[in-house]
């Protein structure tokens, strides 16, 4: 018996019991469904992540490590030191930042307590802060020492009850210095509490007019230039500092880059975590081809008996039942893929209009060509006991079985 001859046989065993056989898959169907759309949920996550975080992949920063015996601060003449490209060929650009906290106040009475950030005009390109209206103040208003200022959500959301158009060129009492608002950022979750102004200004009127900075933010030429860029800016400031061994350091040089792989790698590991839960449904599934299988076998006892009792091979009756275990596999396979597929697709269309800022899921490729094996191997392994039951039995035990 070929091959074709055994598929049409097991599709005709398959179509006279087909709610038991749709019960028998359903384990599959759900196990390769998950698994697909956790893997698609995972991919988009990280997609989102990747957009999100990736433009600070090329970051480092560089604070005054206070636990140091023999601390200095970090300067501008240090900051300075870094903008060289002849020292520091990997480093695109240097942005000093001082920082503090003040008391906002309106004219209206409304306080609210801030932290201030002084730094110069592409602070807010260099951190990836987004202006939800409004603009930031450039290199002629940093020169001059401008009372301008950029808000935060949470000062906007205090002051002018969350209307950031409103507090377009309010202004605003910050310590005992009268300030304009020029322009509000979106939210990151992170830094909302914040007062951005330029970094003269800071200093003039607010935190001190000494040349100390709170942080320096390093932004290397490339992603791939960051592991040199470290290198350069650590070596620079060791030289300014008179630092020889790297346990004296009073500074600590951090790549965004480090923390952005290391959150990259949870991610993937949280997928994988999650698709292998999944993959239980899946062998739940081949338990249930087993036992089927074996009630299969049983039910077809005197069948077998005959086929053998006519000159059906061990092999042939082996192969009819492996047979059949695969394809109640592959169907479900097949199924499950095009039910994960659908839902992932649907919700990839669907959740971004009613969870705005999820990430849409991704199907991928790899997790629907690895599931689907993985079904048709449940199947065979699944079905290779009954199988070999089926093939061994005796043509006249089979034929005297009731």
């Amino acid at each position: 018996m070929n091959i074709l001859e055994s598929a049409r046989i097991a599709l005709s065993g398959l179509r006279a019991n087909r709610l038991r056989s749709l019960l028998t898959t359903l384990g599959i169907v759900i196990g390769v469904a998950a698994v697909i759309v956790l893997v698609a949920l995972g991919n988009g996550i990280q997609s989102g992540f990747n957009d999100v975080f990736g433009s600070l992949a090329t970051q480092i920063t560089v604070t005054p490590d206070q636990g140091a015996t023999t601390a200095r601060p970090l300067t501008d003449a240090d900051a300075e030191a870094l903008d060289d490209r002849t020292s520091a060929p990997d480093v695109a650009s240097v942005t000093p930042v001082v920082g503090g906290t003040a008391l906002l106040q309106t004219d209206d009475g409304e306080q609210y307590r801030a932290a201030i950030t002084g730094s110069t005009a592409g602070y807010l390109e260099v951190t990836d802060r987004e202006l939800l209206v409004g603009r930031s103040f450039d290199e002629a208003q940093e020169r001059s020492n401008a009372k301008v200022v950029v808000l935060g959500p949470n000062p906007v959301a205090e002051l002018f009850a969350g209307d950031a158009v409103a507090a377009l060129g309010q202004e605003l009492r910050i310590g005992r210095t009268s300030f304009r608002v020029i322009g509000v950022v979106a939210s990151d979750g992170q830094q909302d509490d914040v007062a951005i102004m330029p970094l003269g200004a800071a200093r003039s009127y607010l935190l001190g007019g000494g040349d100390d900075v709170s942080t320096i933010v390093v932004r290397a030429t490339t992603v791939a230039a960051v592991p040199a860029a470290l290198a350069q800016v650590t070596t620079i400031l060791s030289d300014r500092h008179d630092i020889d061994d790297p346990a004296d350091r009073d500074f600590n040089a951090q790549a965004l880059q480090n923390l952005l792989d290391q959150s990259t790698q949870f991610l993937s590991f949280l997928t994988l975590f999650t698709s292998a839960v999944a993959g239980i449904s899946l062998v739940v599934g081949g338990i249930g081809v087993a036992n089927i299988m074996l009630v299969t076998v049983t039910e077809r006892t005197r069948e077998i008996g005959i086929r053998k009792a006519i000159g059906a091979r061990r092999r042939a009756i082996l192969q009819q039942f492996l047979l059949e275990a695969m394809l109640l596999a592959g169907l479900g396979g097949l199924m499950g893929i095009l039910i994960g597929v659908g839902l992932s697709t649907t919700a990839a269309a669907l959740l971004p209009q009613f969870v705005p800022g999820f990430p849409p899921p991704s199907v991928s490729v790899g997790s629907v060509v690895l599931s689907f094996s993985i079904s048709l191997l449940i199947g065979l392994v699944a079905g290779g006991y009954p199988a070999n039951r089926a093939a061994r039995l005796r043509p006249i035990e089979a034929l005297r079985y009731q």
